[in-house]
């Protein structure tokens, strides 16, 4: 058994041995109760009476509030969950299951309380304290490992979750218009003149920094250097006129709002918004980046909380065939191989996939890419130049 197993357990048998000696309290004032009205019976007036009867109706109510508020607290737990603006669609068909499953084997209700918004952002709310999460699904690991350095999660979570920490997949898709009046069917169309790109804003969004490193990497990967990425990056966000807060608004932007002639985007976030009647032609560029999402405990929200067995149980259950198979619906790459296997025709194959290792790994990213002075400030300021 576990650390944390043990402390559980001490708690809920420290909680239980408290609860029954106030029953047997409360038990020993009603026999004494009923001992005196036995005896003011023989000796005192109905009024007495009434008033004793009060008093033990009292100690009554009481009993049955404490056995009651008791039963409560052992039967219901509520977790919260904080994601990514686009795993909303897969959550709402996960959780009922898990729900279900944990009352069944356990006979004890769980609910959730959820928020989605850009990784980013979540992630920084989650280090303030403004979202406590139990549980954090984010769109990349850079994000939970800023809530790691926070305090928030134990170092190694990565280590200590299957696959790393990753639980689900997808890869950068660039959307056009009908017709393709740009033209636009690699990165490197995206620097011609005159294209107007949709794209998040790093600062807060988990896709923006998958979109960033696809464009990066599209160069440098492929035999270009680091002074031809640099020129072919500010190019493209010369052409992106509005930087939106997360996936979901650019989807929005693009696709209701009719603005922008390419939209960077999910795979999944695509083909979802197909499925909602925005259905326009895309292309899933042979040279791509694996976007790999993260998820971890927060442990100590879940101490504070007394949820972490039931959070784990959750955690787990999201690698399950069970769960991964409803990502497989929404079109995210699964992380199950029993799942990825099933689904293994269905995902166009792409020639070069690298990964944020191949870019040097998440710590030289972060202050490489996207800290205060670092290659996207730059590009920023030239692009507004």
């Amino acid at each position: 058994m576990s650390e944390s197993q043990q402390t559980a357990h001490l708690s809920k048998l420290l909680t239980e041995r408290m609860q029954s000696y106030v029953m047997k309290a409360l038990h020993t004032i009603q026999l004494s109760y009923q001992q005196t009205i036995r005896n003011w019976l023989n000796r005192h007036t109905v009024q007495s009476f009434v008033s004793l009867f009060l008093v033990g109706a009292f100690l009554s109510i009481t009993v049955a509030s404490c056995s009651g508020s008791s039963s409560a607290s052992k039967n219901d737990v509520k977790l919260k969950l904080v994601s990514f603006s686009v795993t909303k669609a897969a959550h709402d068909q996960i959780i009922p299951k898990f729900v279900e499953k944990w009352k069944q084997e356990h006979n004890q209700n769980v609910t959730f309380e959820q928020s989605y918004g850009g990784s980013v952002a979540q992630a920084a709310a989650v280090i303030a304290g403004s979202q406590e999460a139990d549980i954090v699904h984010l769109a990349l690991p850079l994000d939970v490992s800023k809530i790691q350095q926070a305090g928030l999660i134990k170092s190694g979570w990565e280590t200590k979750a299957p696959r790393n920490g990753i639980v689900s997949r997808s890869v950068a898709a660039i959307v056009t218009r009908e017709g393709n009046p740009k033209g636009i069917n690699t990165w490197a169309d995206l620097a011609k003149d005159g294209v107007k790109v949709i794209a998040a804003n790093p600062k807060t969004s988990g896709i923006a920094i998958w979109e960033f490193l696809a464009f990066w990497g599209s160069v440098t990967l492929t035999g270009g250097d680091e002074a031809t990425a640099l020129d072919y990056v500010t190019k493209v966000y010369k052409n992106t006129p509005i930087l939106t807060k997360d996936a979901r608004e650019a989807s929005d932007l693009f696709f209701q709002k009719g603005q922008g002639d390419v939209l960077i985007n999910y795979e999944n976030e695509v083909i979802l918004a197909g499925k909602n009647g925005a259905k326009l032609p895309y292309v899933v560029p042979q040279v791509n980046i694996s976007i790999d999402n993260a998820v971890a405990i927060v442990d100590k929200n879940v101490d504070k909380h007394g949820t972490r067995e039931v959070a784990q149980a959750f955690v787990d259950f999201l690698y399950s065939t069970e769960a991964q198979r409803e990502f497989a619906k929404l079109q995210y790459r699964p992380v199950n191989p029993t799942v990825t296997q099933e689904v293994a025709s269905q995902p166009p194959p792409i020639k070069t996939l690298f990964t944020s290792q191949d870019l040097g790994g998440w710590d030289i990213i972060q202050k490489k890419f996207f800290g205060d002075g670092a290659i996207f400030d730059k590009v920023q300021a030239a692009s507004k130049a």
